[in-house]
Parts: C-alpha cells; structure tokens; sequence
C-alpha cells in the first residue's frame, strides 16, 4: 500500500482551497464531520474502520516540491498558483483536531464516524481522501462482520486479494480482520500488521504434475507441517481419497472450491472419519457470501472453515457506503450549519453519539450536541488528534479486532440478523430534544 499523499485528492479540492487563499478565507476555523445518510440496502448496521490509515495520512500530509511544480502545469491551476499560494503550499501541514468514533465500532446512519476541525483549506482538502479510506475499509468490515455472524464460530479466511487493486486488497485484509477474519491470503497484510496468512496450492499446481498423486506428494514432502491440499481439479471425492492415500496423518485439511459443498462436505468428512483423520479441516471456497455459509450453517456441513473473496472485496450486493463529508460548524462566525436540500439534509453543529445500555445489550443511540451529557449512556466520539498531533496512542490490531467482537455482541439480535432489514426492528437511532432545537433554529435562520 503506497503512502498516500497530498495529491490523492480530487482536483476541486485543489481548486477550493486556491480559491480560499486568494479571498482570505483559508484560515477560517470551521468543522466538518463524516457520516453515512442512510444505511446501505440490505444492511442493519455498519462496523467502522479506516480511522488509522485517516491518521496517518493527517500527520504526514505535506507538498512536495514536485507536487508543487505538476500543480503549476495544470490548467485549472495555473492562474492560482501565485508566488504566495506556491509558498503556503510549501510550508503547509495539517494542524487541525480530529474526533472519531474508535475503529471497531457498531455504527448507525447519521452518527458522525469521524469530526475534523481546523482551517477551512486544511479540513475541505482531506475530504477526498478520508472519504476514500473511511468508505472502503468500512464497507468491507461491514461485510466481514456479516459473514462471520453467518459461520457462527468457523474460521473465516480473507481471499480477496486478486479481485481488487493492489492497495485495496492491504485495507480489505486489515479491514476483514478487525471484523473477525481468522486469516488473510495477501503476505503485505500480514507482514504489515502481524496477521495470520494462510493458503494452499492452486488448481495449476496440480495440472502441472502428471497425476494428481504426484501432486499432493510433492506439495507434502515441502510442507509436510501444513498440508491443507486443494481437492476439486479433476473428482472431488477421487481427489479427497488421494489425498488421503498420499499424505494421511500429516494432512492437516481440504480445500472444497467447487460443486455441491454441503454434499461433498459430507462425503469428504466421512471418508476423513474412516480413515483416522478426525482432526483433518475442512475448508470451503468459491464464491461464497454470508448468505450462502449461512444455509450452509444451518444444513449442518461439517465445514470447519469459509474462504471468501470476491464477495468480501466487490459485495454484489452493496459494494460502496456512500458516507459523506459535510461542513457542520463555523468557528470563526460561531455559527452551526446545515444543508436542508431535499434528500440530503445534515444535521447542524458539533455532534455526539451517546449510546444507552440494558443488561449488556444496547438498547439506543442519540446524537445529541457535543456538550450534552446523557446519564447512563456511552458516549462513542473521542478525541485523537489535537493541533494536527495525536493524543492518544494508537490502538493495536487485536485490541480493534477485540472491540469489534465486544461491539458486534453487544447487539440486539435483530441487528446481528442477516435477512432483509425489518423496518420494524431497525435499531432505535434518535436525535437529542437540544439537537432538535438546534435544527428548528438553524432552519429559521436559513429559510426565512
């Protein structure tokens, strides 16, 4: 995954901020926040992730001198690029302050993933990259979650690699992983982050040896310690007695990625069974999504484990969020505001989500303003980065993954569901009487 930069950005991003500069209004102080309108279809929750990668980017964000000369070619730019925007350019650096919901955290629409406040240039120009980062981690965590509810217990493995860009496929991993993801396939992702990789020959592997037989025997001898053989190139159950014969008590699984997996799940455990192997694994593959391991679940296959890929990375049925990024505050003229577009309205001011527990189980979210208070509740935005450093060490990998599992727990069941959302059930998310108030007034002011 390449470090990002500063032109990792749209180019109106480019030309507001120019814009800012030559009419003096760069170093206003105002705040935007980050947040979803509504949840994506199919989908009874969000599982937040993306915020490390956010702040790393905030904490190294700088123009090159390179950068700086391209920008000074580009045509939309080139009237902007004075002697005194080509010197800010130079000495800029983030200074701003970030709140934010931690990474592993259930969210709901409207609730503020993320609150960026500082100057106007420096908080509308990270717009395009937070939302890239915050929509693509976030979307696959979401899905991860969603399977791993489905296996109820099994391994999960993260396949998705091959089916998305190259830097995608490091956030995918890290992403699924916080959700609960056993292992992943892409090597950067575990040597970047300690998690586990995992993985067996491919099909080609064995087509290129004269008999399956040889195959297995050869792939055994080299790693007679992680012997997971994959099983469906030519007779699935011929190859699952291959198997057997070739390597037996060091094969340690079998990997199904085709046909009836219920069906040959079964057979395969049987011969496994007979044969002394009951601690082999049986891990199955191919196009799978939480709806299929679900029923896969529910038939009662003996499948001890899910490998998943282009569903988790490119989900048919939901593949983008679609959070947004929206100016909420205008510090400079002490001034909350909002959009009141049909279909797009925000919420007006500096937001909290306090969240309100009953015997372990949350029970409702209220985004209410920043400074209320809400006895017995939770409140889930925390400060991270003040005057553009952090104030807080960033959590580990596990301890995220941790909160993921406690966060996901703590659900009402119906939100755990993988069905077609019920509006009936929806999980109870209200705005506070004071931020009620505040939109009522906003609302006056603007509109009258």
């Amino acid at each position: 995954m390449k470090t990002p930069t500063a032109l990792m950005t749209d180019l109106y991003q480019l030309t507001m901020a120019a814009g800012y500069f030559h009419h003096g209004l760069h170093a206003k102080r105002v705040s935007f926040e980050l947040f979803v309108r509504r949840l994506p279809e199919n989908r009874r929750f969000m599982l937040f992730a993306g915020l490390e990668r956010v702040l790393d980017y905030l904490r190294n964000l700088h123009f090159t001198e390179s950068q700086i000369a391209y920008l000074r070619q580009v045509p939309h730019l080139q009237t902007a690029m004075s002697y005194d925007f080509v010197e800010f350019l130079r000495d800029f650096r983030f200074t701003g302050d970030v709140w934010a919901m931690p990474e592993g955290t259930v969210c709901f629409a409207r609730e503020p993933m993320i609150r960026v406040t500082g100057t106007l240039l420096e908080t509308q120009l990270v717009e395009t990259f937070l939302l890239s980062a915050i929509n693509t981690e976030t979307i696959v965590a979401t899905k991860a979650a969603r399977i791993i509810l489905a296996a109820d217990g099994r391994d999960v493995l993260e396949f998705g690699t091959r089916r998305t860009s190259p830097d995608e496929a490091v956030a995918s991993a890290r992403a699924a992983f916080i959700a609960g993801f056993a292992a992943t396939s892409n090597v950067e992702a575990g040597y970047r982050w300690d998690i586990p990789v995992a993985g067996t020959a491919a099909h080609s592997w064995t087509m290129s040896h004269a008999s399956e037989e040889d195959a297995f025997r050869n792939y055994v001898e080299v790693f007679p310690k992680h012997a997971t053989l994959l099983v469906d190139t030519y007779d699935t159950i011929e190859g699952v007695k291959r198997a057997i014969a070739v390597a037996h008590d060091r094969l340690k699984g079998i990997r199904l990625d085709s046909g009836d997996l219920l069906a040959l799940s079964t057979q395969a455990r049987r011969l496994l069974d007979e044969a002394g192997l009951r601690d082999t694994k049986i891990v199955a593959s191919g196009d799978l999504n939480e709806d299929k391991i679900q029923r896969l679940v529910a038939a009662g296959a003996p499948i001890d484990g899910f490998g998943v890929g282009t569903e988790l990375v490119r989900s048919s049925d939901n593949p983008t969020l679609g959070g947004v990024y929206k100016i909420v505050f205008d510090h400079t003229e002490d001034r909350p505001v909002a959009k009141f577009s049909e279909g797009k309205a925000t919420l007006p001011g500096l937001h909290q989500v306090f969240r309100k527990y009953r015997d372990g189980i949350a029970e409702s979210d209220v985004i209410g303003t920043a400074p209320e208070f809400h006895i017995d509740s939770t409140p889930l935005v925390e400060e991270w980065m003040k005057d553009g450093r952090l104030v807080r060490p960033l959590p580990s990998l596990a301890k995220i993954r941790s909160r993921a599992r406690t966060q996901l727990a703590e659900m009402p069941v119906a939100v755990r569901g993988l069905g077609p959302p019920n509006p009936a059930e929806a999980y109870d998310v209200r705005l506070s009487h004071g931020l009620q108030t505040l939109i009522d007034e906003v609302r006056k002011r603007e509109m009258t």
